[in-house]
């Protein structure tokens, strides 16, 4: 098991410089020049080059990388062109909006996918087990910003009780209503996500269902609830802890565009407003910080399966030999 983590570590480490050599690559492929930005309409040719001078986007692409890697190797994720603040506390900031939306709507999604999608399986062949299937698939096509306009009309436009959009300017220091301005977000997250996951944990629930050891277990005595949960529980959350690392990144990738909808200033909202703007060093932190959580994401999810399946262990020791 340790060799295995060494070499998921290395793995861990290799994706994210791929992944911040191809961030910083289609940055400078965008088309528009940063340093207009920094300019009002206008500008001389002189003023245009001292700006690039001055955010450093004249030197040479190697040169620039190399920088680059230097700042991230001290956790510097460099200044923002625009305002030339530190972009690393802005973006922490700002994860104090999307990292609980993302958790809250996974949290969410959970309870509501997990024993939605194991009665689905248990009640296959009856009207509603047919019906919660056919509600999920329908969920999965549904754009999450057209769920989020209709719980807006419907909960804060008509009935008023939860609000349109926005967040607390103190932030977290009234918990109450920095909680209630990510309702309406967390439960627009959540419905889409449960769609998705209620079909996983229905599939594996039907594997585990129709399994011999769970056969052999009720014939040996077992009642169906004992046989579960000392036998099926294991085997069906191989596959279902997958699809839960793999929801999670997505939610977390997905923040643009349920933030933008609801004015949340999360990370979402910072990288919009830092793409139209040309800001390479916010786009860089946003897009290499979002790039990392995945990867993490990744990789303790692939972790807990092994955890959970001995199976997986015992390949892993097997191909060590």
């Amino acid at each position: 098991m340790i060799s295995y983590l060494l070499r998921r570590l290395a793995f861990l480490a290799g994706s994210l410089f791929l992944a911040g050599v191809v961030i910083f690559l289609l940055l400078r492929l965008l088309p528009g020049d940063p340093a207009n930005s920094l300019l009002s309409v206008g500008a001389t040719p002189e003023q245009i080059a001292a700006a690039r001078h001055e955010i450093g986007s004249d030197r040479p692409l190697p040169e620039q990388f190399v920088t680059w890697l230097g700042q991230l190797a001290t956790f510097d994720l460099g200044n923002s062109f625009i305002s030339s603040l530190p972009v690393g506390p802005e973006i922490t900031s700002r994860l104090d909006v999307t990292v609980p939306l993302t958790l809250l709507s996974f949290l969410l999604a959970v309870v509501i996918a997990v024993p939605v999608g194991f009665v689905a399986a248990r009640r296959s062949a009856t009207w509603y087990g047919t019906l919660i299937n056919g509600i999920s698939q329908l969920g999965i096509a549904v754009p999450v910003f057209w769920i989020g306009m209709i719980l807006i009309t419907v909960f804060a436009l008509r009935l008023g009780v939860l609000p349109a959009g926005g967040f607390p300017q103190d932030g977290w220091a009234l918990p109450g209503e920095a909680l209630t301005s990510l309702a309406l977000p967390v439960i627009t997250v959540a419905l889409v996500m449960s769609a998705s996951l209620v079909r996983y944990v229905r599939s594996a629930a039907l594997d585990v269902l129709g399994s011999d050891y769970l056969r052999t277990a009720r014939a040996l005595g077992s009642s169906f609830n004992r046989a579960m949960w000392r036998h099926g529980m294991r085997n069906g959350a191989v596959p279902v802890v997958s699809v839960l690392g793999i929801e999670l990144a997505t939610t977390l990738l997905g923040a643009v565009v349920v933030e933008t909808v609801f004015a949340l200033p999360g990370l979402g909202s910072l990288l919009a407003q830092a793409v139209a703007q040309h800001d390479y060093p916010t786009v860089q932190g946003v897009l290499f910080v979002s790039t990392f959580a995945v990867l993490v994401i990744g990789f303790l999810s692939d972790v807990a399966q092994r955890l959970i399946d001995p199976r997986l262990r015992g390949r892993l020791s097997g191909g060590a030999r």
